[in-house]
């Protein structure tokens, strides 16, 4: 290790200096103890060259505040050269600071990623971008140089840390209070990983190699956490781990009902590609949002991998991480591999991402890496002078590359096409209509008032069991059964009676969360993940502002136009319509026409009356105080004609439909 001169980067400049004891020497940073800090970020704007000078013009300052900072990680804190995690803080030095770092979105709790063992420098970053390439979340970051009370530290990430937030695990925090349903269902971020850190096991499950590995709450808190959180999402995980055992597929109660599958199958594909040493026993995470499934992710520490192991040999080509009689983790890993269905949805993935112009095809990786390495090209020259842990650092670059080329054919052989796979035709259900920003009516706020209308745009039933709203944000899952009429519309809401005050009728169910004011995508999938339909809105130009809060919502003009494009959608005030919601809560009504018994059946509400009408509106039948989800009707004695039947439901609502007896 050699200390240098050190002036300027073509990176942003992190300098920290702590704060300093009674003898007026500064404090070294500690594991497990937070110490205060002043931290400045120099970053010029125009990403031209920065300069240590720079530190004393505001213009210049990316940062300039201050932090609690600590030494954290597991092995990686044996090393000379230390990760570190810090807080910004306001100047109180209690109140967190949320502010956006280097362009990354605002938040308070940072890491710097010191790149333990990995003499490429590149590991983690090639794979947190391939995970979002791919539509994961994965932590940010950003290479920086690193300067603490005047010394030069070498080449960093400055990262993103995981935790619930808005634009990083977008999912609802719990409280101590929330120890029922709905609210107990989430979120939760749930890790695979060691106690370096002290926090207790939650519970351990056995591997297939005789060993267990252990699952750690992340949030809540461990020490917060209450007996019914732990036992809720305990008996989540223990739900998986039945379902995968029997290779139970079903959408009612097998895995599907109650994993994320695609967020599982990326993870796979990930750590894999990568040929993660840590994958599925360490450093796996899972989180889980309010009334949502349970997902795989993000991912993390990937230092270990592409060929790397300095704790052995185990980041080979030819292995399957989860089934290489090392950190194969839980067993529900090699279950959900070995089946079929599963298994075919693995290989479709694999397909898309490795073909040509595509995140996983190996001429992109390439590119990725150049890119990376040529960014860092100065920096790892000092990196290397500071802590001589680099070596031939060419020959490195080329040794992944060439291991990445092999690994990938590996792959490829191994996993094959989803040739002799059979996968769902789309539904025809169509996301019509958008209110995410109403006007409020009172005593109801504007989120109370949200919709999404679905439409059945065919002439055939669908069934809808398993249907999922699966990007992080709003979240409903359609029950088992559940089915949509032919040419039907249905209303989900944000509150069903704000919804039921103010438009007339009950929604077909609700949602949990709210629409975002700003952009959210709706992506509507069946039970594993294939997507049905899918609308990303934006409250800008080209789409129309009148949905903005100003007492419009977005109506798609032409159900078989492309609603992902703006111009197929219109901003209209329109009242929803009782004849329009007569499709949107209407159960089943068969046959019709009939010559003798009608059943009648609706998947989410009770019957509480039915009545038949002539066409004179004079009652020729009826029935009271049901209570059931499905009746039959024998209309044999009423003459050959058309008729109206009125439903009153258990919530309130009603609907009228013409039946013909025959």
């Amino acid at each position: 290790m050699h200390a240098q001169s050190f002036t300027s980067s073509n990176l942003p400049i992190v300098l920290i200096n702590t704060d300093t004891n009674e003898a007026g020497v500064p404090q070294e940073i500690q594991d497990e103890i937070r110490i205060g800090a002043n931290l400045k970020i120099i970053y010029r704007p125009d990403g031209s060259r920065n300069y240590l000078t720079d530190q004393t013009n505001a213009n210049y300052l990316n940062y300039n505040g201050r932090i609690s900072i600590e030494i954290r990680g597991s092995s990686s804190q044996s090393l000379p050269k230390k990760p570190y995690g810090l807080t910004t803080l306001e100047a109180d030095n209690t109140s967190n600071n949320n502010v956006s770092l280097l362009g990354m979105p605002e938040e308070n709790d940072w890491i710097l990623n010191a790149l333990a063992y990995d003499n490429s420098l590149i590991r983690d970053v090639l794979s947190y971008d391939l995970a979002r390439s791919i539509g994961e979340y994965a932590p940010r970051v950003q290479f920086c140089e690193v300067v603490i009370n005047g010394t030069y530290q070498g080449l960093y990430l400055l990262s993103e840390k995981i935790k619930i937030d808005a634009n990083r695990v977008n999912i609802v925090k719990l409280t101590s209070t929330d120890n029922t349903l709905p609210n107990i269902s989430g979120g939760y971020i749930t890790k695979c990983d060691k106690t370096t850190g002290g926090d207790p096991i939650a519970w351990e499950f056995s591997t297939y190699i005789g060993n267990t590995v252990a699952f750690i709450h992340d949030v809540p808190n461990p020490t917060e956490v209450t007996t019914q959180q732990n036992n809720y999402i305990f008996n989540r995980f223990t739900a998986l781990e039945n379902a995968a055992a029997a290779q139970n597929a079903s959408v009612g109660n097998g895995y599907p009902s109650m994993i994320d599958v695609p967020t599982f199958v990326d993870f796979m594909l990930i750590n894999e590609l990568a040929s993660n040493v840590d994958g599925y026993q360490l450093s796996t995470y899972f989180h889980k949002d309010r009334n949502g499934k349970l997902r795989a992710g993000p991912i993390w520490d990937f230092n270990l991998a592409y060929g790397l192991d300095v704790f052995g040999n185990r980041s080979l080509t030819n292995v399957w991480q989860f089934d290489n009689g090392d950190n194969v983790g839980a067993k529900f890993w090699k279950n959900l591999y070995n089946n079929s269905i599963f298994n075919c949805h693995l290989r479709k993935r694999w397909t898309e991402l490795a073909a040509a112009n595509a995140p996983m095809n190996y001429n992109s990786l390439l590119s990725k890496i150049n890119s990376y390495t040529t960014l860092i090209a100065e920096a790892r020259v000092r990196e290397n002078t500071r802590w001589g842990t680099i070596g031939n650092y060419t020959g490195n670059i080329n040794t992944l590359k060439s291991w990445l080329q092999t690994r990938i054919n590996w792959l490829q052989t191994n996993l094959g096409t989803p040739a002799n796979c059979t996968f769902p035709t789309p539904a025809p259900v169509v996301i019509s209509k958008i209110n995410y920003n109403p006007v409020a009516v009172a005593p109801n706020s504007s989120n109370a008032l949200e919709f999404i209308e679905l439409t059945n745009n065919s002439a055939q039933t669908v069934n809808v069991s398993g249907y999922y709203f699966k990007e992080l944000g709003v979240t409903y899952i359609f029950p088992n059964n559940a089915t949509l009429a032919p040419n039907s519309k249905i209303y989900l809401a944000s509150d069903a009676t704000a919804f039921t005050a103010v438009y007339g009728f009950a929604p077909y169910a609700t949602f949990t969360r709210n629409l975002s004011n700003k952009s959210e995508a709706l992506v509507l999938a069946d039970a594993f993940g294939n997507v049905v339909d899918s609308v990303t809105y934006f409250d800008n130009t080209p789409w129309p502002s009148e949905a903005d809060g100003n007492g419009a919502y977005l109506s798609l003009i032409d159900l078989n136009a492309d609603n992902a494009l703006a111009e197929n959608w219109t901003a209209t005030s329109t009242p929803l319509s009782a004849n329009e919601f007569e499709f949107d809560h209407t159960p089943q009504v068969y046959p019709n026409p009939t010559t003798a018994t009608l059943y009648i059946y609706h998947p989410k509400v009770r019957i509480k009356t039915y009545e038949v009408l002539d066409l004179l509106g004079r009652s020729m039948m009826g029935q009271n105080l049901l209570m059931k989800n499905e009746i039959s009707i024998d209309l044999s004695a009423l003459a050959a004609q058309q008729y109206f039947l009125k439903l009153l439901f258990e919530d309130g609502s009603s609907v009228v439909k013409k039946i013909l007896k025959q």
